[in-house]
């Protein structure tokens, strides 16, 4: 049996169809659904069942679930990168990726868990996975992330388990997420309604309106990796995943009107006064590490990935994959 938790979630989903498409259906899905649209992601995917995240963590300390487990993906999290309450970020993406870890280690089950590109934060000591500790993310999202990275390694587990550093990930099933979705997908539903793209003004002089840059990575190209990871248990210790290129929002704006087949209309508004100090102008993954690997095949260009997105699944009432 493979576990996903944040199975029902964006990047979980997809991973979930991947797993189905390579004839993988011994799955047990962790996730919270609650009362949103999170439960469309499930439809069509085959699986043994789905289990509330808080009833799953106390069966793992009843010991429910145990010699029959082959893998846990863990991908579920509280996502939103300005979540300001610090209690509930150590509790539940930190301490609760320590208690997983814990059940993991001692019943050697291979772990593969989501960190993020926001521990790098402004990229001060650049963006490689040879570097963990001493890292400054601008975020406490950003630092839950880095504290479990670094209570793998403080704990002896860097050569167990599989750390992933996300990059900026866009494509189907981010349905749901609204805010914290995309600009891809919310530049489509802008563009729809209104012809026009609105990205945030820039405050650092060095970078112009709409020229800070992200490294910017196709859900199908994560998912993936994630299989080819879990497929030769080899891949050990902290990886990037992203494209290994990073695009201005301008750059990316365009692509999409072009894909929409739609003239570039760019409106620059004020980022609101709460992200100022906490926004990333910049993030490229260091990809030398996983490019050593077996499993390491470049990932979509951005436009084709863009143009797959707007054409099979945007265009078509965002279809879920």
């Amino acid at each position: 049996m493979i576990i996903v938790t944040g199975g029902a979630g964006f990047i979980g989903s997809c991973l979930v169809k991947t797993l189905n498409d390579k004839g993988i259906e011994d799955i047990l899905i962790v996730d919270a659904l609650g009362t949103g649209m999170k439960w469309r992601n499930l439809v069509g995917k085959r699986y043994i069942d789905v289990v509330h995240k808080t009833d799953f963590l106390d069966n793992l300390i009843d010991g429910e679930y145990g010699a029959e487990v082959e893998a846990i993906f863990h991908l579920g999290a509280h996502t939103a990168t300005q979540e300001a309450d610090a209690d509930f970020l150590l509790e539940n993406n930190y301490r609760y990726s320590a208690a997983l870890a814990d059940y993991a280690e001692a019943r050697n089950i291979r772990l593969l868990y989501a960190s993020s590109a926001t521990t790098y934060g402004n990229g001060e000591q650049g963006f490689s996975d040879s570097v963990c500790q001493g890292l400054q993310p601008l975020t406490m999202y950003g630092y839950s992330k880095q504290m479990f990275d670094e209570w793998v390694i403080r704990n002896g587990l860097e050569s167990k388990f599989a750390g992933i550093k996300f990059f900026t990930v866009f494509g189907p099933n981010e349905y749901h997420k609204g805010a914290m979705a995309s600009v891809v997908w919310q530049g489509f539903r802008s563009i729809q309604a209104t012809g026009t793209m609105s990205l945030y003004k820039s405050y650092r002089p060095e970078y112009a309106d709409g020229e800070q840059k992200r490294d910017f990575i196709y859900v199908k190209d994560v998912c993936d990796t994630l299989y080819e990871m879990f497929r030769y248990g080899e891949i050990r210790g902290l990886y990037n995943l992203g494209s290994g290129q990073a695009h201005s929002w301008n750059e990316l704006a365009h692509v999409l009107f072009q894909a929409m087949r739609r003239v570039p209309k760019i409106e620059y508004v004020e980022m609101p006064e709460y992200l100022r100090n906490q926004y990333q102008y910049f993030t490229e993954a260091n990809l030398e590490k996983l490019q050593t690997t077996r499993i390491y095949k470049p990932c979509r260009s951005l436009e084709d990935a863009v143009q797959e997105y707007v054409d099979e699944f945007l265009f078509k009432n965002e279809r879920h994959w």
